[in-house]
């Protein structure tokens, strides 16, 4: 199985086609940084091995609860074996725990625990920087067929939550927020995407609250690659 056409490359992927197959694709995960919107911008050697790995681990735990994903199998360090899907353009944020752009944005506390598992949708477009949408946004802009698929994406985007909350707590992981991406397969049923890694999800030491996340690099904290070794490491019981 080779790579042939780079099909799409983003902040912390590319997307490869598989010559004569156009049901799979190959995603290679990079060692790219990326913050605001790509306005700030590194590397770190390992990161994109690390998020493989981890996302690989993830992918599977959620699988196991009836979460159906685009993973199919790890196929190196690097790259991952995936089904085609049609991304949806909007992201799902699942939020336990105000930070972020939701402390920034309504004046909630940092830390705040929230009283019940907040889901956001944003529009997955990097000109207008992934703008907070509603319900009614997303249908104006058609970025779904009708309000079912919404509600699918915040169902879905629960489900994740209640799996992943005591599966990293087990670990001495609080699961801050993390962010989802969903796609469309040709029969047209909506499927998890994306990865579910430190690039994309809030991860605080359960007794320390120190950050174990891309947060490390959006706030010039350093250690990003060590904070990711930790959180593979706890997820491989080491």
């Amino acid at each position: 199985m080779e790579k042939s056409e780079l099909l799409y490359e983003g902040k912390g992927k590319k997307l490869f086609k598989i010559a004569g197959d156009d049901t799979q694709l190959i995603a290679e995960f990079k060692d790219d940084l990326t913050a605001f919107n790509a306005q700030k911008k590194s590397q770190e050697e390992g990161k994109g091995v690390l998020n493989n790995e981890i996302s690989t681990i993830i992918f599977n735990e959620v699988m196991k609860h009836g979460i159906e994903t685009h993973f199919i199998e790890k196929l190196n360090d690097r790259d991952m074996l995936v089904k085609k899907v049609d991304i949806i353009p909007i992201e799902v944020v699942v939020r336990n725990v105000a930070t972020g752009s939701l402390s920034k944005r309504l004046g909630i506390e940092d830390g705040k625990i929230l009283p019940f598992t907040l889901v956001e949708f944003y529009y997955k477009e990097d000109a207008l920087n992934d703008p907070i949408i509603n319900d009614d946004h997303a249908i104006i802009m058609e970025l779904v067929d009708d309000r079912a698929e919404l509600d699918v994406l915040r169902e879905l985007g629960k489900k994740v939550n209640d799996i992943l909350l005591p599966y990293f707590d087990s670990i001495n992981l609080r699961l801050i927020d993390f962010k989802l991406e969903f796609g469309k397969t040709a029969d047209g049923k909506i499927i998890l995407a994306d990865e579910i890694s430190p690039d994309s999800c809030r991860f605080w030491d359960k007794d320390t609250n120190e950050k174990l996340d891309k947060d490390r690099f959006r706030q010039d904290m350093g250690g990003v690659k060590v904070a990711y070794e930790t959180v593979r490491d706890r997820i491989l019981g080491k």
